[in-house]
């Protein structure tokens, strides 16, 4: 979607709740943007929403995952059209997903280990 809004939150959501198995229920964890907490965004009744607290990037290791696809595959590119963005983003996805030790080191946070 080439918004980020509530609408595109509602979407994202129903999509993870289509995948989430009978009888089963989610957590999604996620920062306080502002679609992720509107009071209109529509949270199906098998997924449970846990905001992270404010200014914490560090507790959310998905946001170290966006750096390395950026620094790796999406930096210095001059971009033709959106649909060029999303072809792009879709093959750094998938050239991420093809390294799974890059994403368990990624995310490891060895401090969090410590409590």
């Amino acid at each position: 979607m080439p918004w980020c809004d509530t609408h595109a939150m509602t979407a994202h959501l129903a999509e993870i709740s289509r995948m989430v198995e009978p009888g089963a229920h989610a957590v999604v964890i996620l920062d306080q943007a502002g679609w992720h907490m509107s009071k209109a965004l529509v949270v199906p009744g098998n997924i449970t929403l846990l905001p992270l607290p404010p200014r914490s990037p560090e507790l959310n290791p998905v946001e170290n995952i966006w750096q390395y696809i950026r620094e790796n595959w999406l930096s210095n590119r001059v971009f033709g059209s959106y649909e060029d963005i999303v072809a792009l983003s879709c093959e750094a996805w998938n050239r991420l997903i093809d390294r799974p030790w890059k994403i368990m080191t990624i995310g490891l946070r060895d401090r969090a280990h410590g409590f």
